[in-house]
């Protein structure tokens, strides 16, 4: 294991919520909002404001997901969209930029919800505008086919997911392999429900990921609580590249970390590649002694539906 990258074991987290939970912390529900003016927001139309309501509610979860991340306890395990966030974050936060952070984005929040309801604006449908849904690279009833393979050496597999519908937020699909079944992820591409036996990352990915960005969070086997890794990643390069003859824009984040495997760890790394605007996987590598987190899977061609 290399120095510079230490993972937390068991005990370390444990004695460190311990911690956390004795001394100085605020919870992020208790955070006392730093006051907006809704005035701010008058001349603005309803879908703007449904916008930045939902950026608002991302870059809280943002901020909230990497404090728990960095303190090791993994409370907001949520694997929900970004539109049910405050009332469910009941987590332990520690003082300092991420509470300011936090009050600040909770005061643009509740500035721009008091803005709505002076407009009269209806709540925001579920489903993503129409023209937002245009900007994306796919669209519902499109099928995205992917290669799988255990190692390089080995024949390719088929894995498949038909996109069922577009939200505010998430996107919709149906996994069409040996695991089959539904298949959410965020727009940053994190994977917040997967059928049993499929990989899965719920808190990976964050943000607009731009060059030189740190990520951190688990991976593994969806209904397998033991199959289970913990990454830490970087995007080394941001930019358009074309896949399987559509144009993304794609992030390229550098994995690695470790798995138990046993009594012991196994080193796991790798890359992910996904699309910034859409959060689509494009191409994931993964190499490790541990058998679920080695796989190559690649992207190679999308099945456009009749418009």
């Amino acid at each position: 294991m290399p120095t510079a990258v230490q993972i937390l074991r068991p005990l370390a987290t444990a004695l460190l919520a311990a911690a956390l939970l004795g001394g100085c912390a605020t919870r992020a529900v208790d955070v006392r909002p730093e006051p907006a003016n809704p005035a701010d927001f008058a001349g603005w139309t309803c879908s703007r404001i449904d916008d930045e309501l939902d950026a608002v509610q991302q870059r809280a979860a943002d901020v909230a997901y990497a404090v728990d991340e960095r303190a090791g306890n993994n409370i907001l395990a949520l694997g929900v969209g970004v539109t049910v966030f405050w009332p469910a974050l009941l987590a332990m936060r520690p003082a300092g930029l991420e509470a300011a952070d936090l009050a600040r984005l909770k005061g643009r929040y509740e500035a721009l919800r008091t803005a709505s309801q002076a407009r009269g604006c209806p709540a925001p449908a579920a489903e993503l505008p129409a023209a937002a849904a245009a900007r994306l690279p796919v669209a519902v009833g499109d099928r995205l086919v992917y290669e799988d393979r255990a190692s390089p050496r080995l024949p390719a597999t088929p894995w498949a997911l038909r996109v069922i519908a577009l939200r505010r937020g998430e996107m919709v699909f149906e996994l069409e392999s040996a695991a089959s079944g539904p298949w959410l992820q965020d727009r940053a591409g994190n994977v917040l429900e997967a059928p049993d036996g499929a990989l899965q990352w719920q808190r990976l990915l964050r943000g607009e990921l731009v060059l030189g960005q740190v990520v951190a969070g688990d991976m593994g086997v969806a209904g397998d609580p033991l199959a289970r890794a913990r990454l830490r990643g970087q995007v080394m390069a941001v930019g358009p590249q074309t896949v399987a003859e559509h144009r993304f824009d794609a992030a390229v984040i550098e994995l690695f970390g470790d798995a138990q495997l046993g009594e012991a760890y196994t080193r796991v790394d790798g890359a992910i590649v996904v699309d910034r605007a859409s959060g689509l996987l494009l191409r994931l590598d993964l190499r490790s002694a541990h058998p679920s987190f080695a796989l190559q899977r690649r992207l190679v061609r999308v099945e456009t539906a009749a418009r």
